[in-house]
Order: structure tokens, then sequence, then C-alpha cells
């Protein structure tokens, strides 16, 4: 632009130098062109400095701009990691807390399993302790019985005479001697019935 206005002066210059013969209202309208030359270079060298001063202002805030959007990317890329740390804590955590979830599912299975062998054997000591108190007052009651036979074989045995021996092994009729069998017999019985089988 300043090109072109020297160019302008150089011109009017040139025409004034040149044709100073010519007419007085040649050199006023060329006068007057180079007045309004002049002020449309004043203007626009007020634009250009203006326009300039706009560029310096759009450089400035654009700096200040991409200040901003670094430190917010900055900002951005912290907070990305900060979350991908947290995350991963997370995930730390919870797989431990799986882990030992997983513990104590196995632990209570086992105290489960223990527990349930436990509950089955004492039933069975429980049934075995029924059966055997069952056996025991059965035994008791044999052996009651027992004795009762074994004190009615002493009481005839104790009441046993001369006599008696004599008529038990008498040859002839034998009448006391099939007593005395059948007596030996039924004892034998009543000892018999009383024995425990196990």
């Amino acid at each position: 632009m300043r090109i072109h206005a020297q160019s302008l002066v150089l011109l009017v210059a040139a025409v004034t130098f040149g044709g100073e013969a010519r007419a007085d209202a040649e050199s006023d309208r060329l006068r007057e062109a180079l007045r309004s030359a002049t002020a449309q270079m004043r203007q626009m060298e007020d634009q250009r400095t203006a326009l300039q001063a706009k560029v310096t202002d759009a450089d400035r805030e654009k700096a200040a701009l991409k200040a901003q959007v670094d430190a917010a990317k900055a900002e951005t890329k912290q907070l990305d990691k900060q979350h991908r740390e947290a995350v991963d804590e997370f995930n730390l955590r919870l797989e431990e807390r799986n882990q030992t979830l997983d513990k104590w599912k196995s632990a209570y299975e086992e105290a489960a399993t223990v527990a349930r062998s436990k509950d089955a054997e004492r039933a069975k000591f429980e049934g075995e302790a029924t059966a055997y108190k069952a056996s025991t007052k059965s035994c008791q009651a044999k052996n009651t019985q027992l004795i009762a036979a074994g004190r009615e074989i002493l009481k005839r045995y104790k009441s046993l005479t001369l006599g008696d021996a004599f008529v038990a092994t008498e040859p002839l009729i034998g009448v006391g001697r099939v007593d005395a069998q059948n007596f030996l017999q039924d004892s034998t019985d009543k000892l018999l019935d009383q024995k425990v089988t196990p």
C-alpha cells in the first residue's frame, strides 16, 4: 500500500514539473488529487495500524487460549491417570474381596461338612447308646432271672438229703431219677434262656 501511495506522489510530481506551462486549472486538479491521495494514504495507514493492533491482540489471545488448552489437556491427563489408578485400585480390592469370599465359602463348606459328619456321628452314637441302654436293661433283667434260677438250684441242692440222693439213684422204679433229670433240664433251659447274645 505504501508503494502504491509513493507511486502516486511521484506521478503527481512528474506531472507538476513537466506541465508548469499548463493551465492553473490542471494544477488545481492535481493538487486536489494529491490531497485526496494523501488523505487516502493516511486513512489506509491508520487502518493498517488498527489491523496490526488487532492481529497483535488476536495473537495474544491465541497464546492465552493455547495456554488454557494446554493446561486443560494436562489436567485431563492427570484426571485420566487418577481415574485409571482409582479403577485399578478398585479392581484390586474387588479381587481381594472375591478371594476372601471364596476362602470364607470354602471354610464354610468345610465347617458344614464337618458339622454334618459330627451330627451323623452323634445320631449314630445316640442310636448305639439307646441300643446299649436297652441291652443293659435286658441284661439286667436276664441277670435277675439267672440269679433266681441259680438260687433255686442252690436251694434244692441244700435241701438234698441222703434219702433224696438214694431215691434219685434208685435203679428199680427210677421216678426220683426222672424228677432229678427233669429239674436239671429245666434249670439248664432257664440258664440258657438268660444267656445274652451280642
